[in-house]
């Protein structure tokens, strides 16, 4: 068995569609406020011209600055996997660029999400592949290693565990378990109707306290 730093575990059964489409118009915020607002990137940014995120986890632990296992990890990336990387949040070298950004494309792959660095960044701002990233640097990477594939990470504060599912908007990224989406996805319905309730409530004149837990709307 290897030692934890050198484990290169496969991935597990990716999330059902079923539960994927519950989230495909989730708003992000949304999500985050049922989850008690704990969860989620805070300091990531979406790199990509347009698009949501939407699929299952495939986790990368490397060395900052270093991508050598974010190539053997394309070995077991599927049709609608994210890849999901804990790169410390270092910014000194890229861990991803326009090549791997293109050949994820072309295999299926739902998106980025980098803690750490990209790089060629007007091919993702062109792009409607979804990328989340700390920074950009023209710098490239390193690739000696070492890495971890399918480990539990954490990425900007945020735990992610392989299979998770994994949602991305404007305003960044959530991860959760496939276990706990039916849970969540009548917590949301419930938190979108009140938020269009209370936008409703504005929009004729009227101040409503709901969202707020403060009482009824008046006038």
């Amino acid at each position: 068995m290897p030692l934890i730093g050198h484990r290169n575990n496969p991935s597990g059964p990716a999330v059902p569609g079923t539960i994927l489409d519950g989230f495909r118009d989730a708003a992000v915020s949304i999500i985050s406020d049922v989850m008690n607002r704990l969860h989620g990137t805070k300091a990531l940014r979406p790199y990509h011209r347009s698009g949501r995120l939407l699929g299952t986890a495939v986790t990368v632990k490397t060395r900052p600055g270093d991508n050598q296992v974010l190539h053997r990890a394309y070995e077991l990336l599927r049709h609608g996997d994210v890849l999901v990387v804990d790169g410390g949040g270092d910014l000194t070298q890229a861990l991803v660029g326009e090549i791997m950004m293109s050949r994820a494309r072309q295999m299926g792959i739902a998106g980025f999400v980098i803690d750490g660095a990209i790089r060629d960044v007007d091919a993702f701002l062109r792009s409607d592949f979804p990328c989340y990233a700390r920074g950009v640097t023209h710098r490239g990477p390193y690739k000696s290693g070492p890495g971890e594939i399918n480990v539990p990470i954490a990425v900007d504060g945020m735990v992610v565990m392989p299979g998770d599912v994994v949602v991305g908007d404007a305003d960044g990224v959530v991860a959760f378990d496939r276990a706990d989406a039916a849970e969540l996805l009548a917590l949301v319905r419930q938190q979108e109707e009140r938020e269009a309730n209370a936008l409703a409530a504005i929009a004729e004149g009227k101040v409503d306290t709901f969202y707020m837990g403060a009482g009824k709307a008046t006038s």
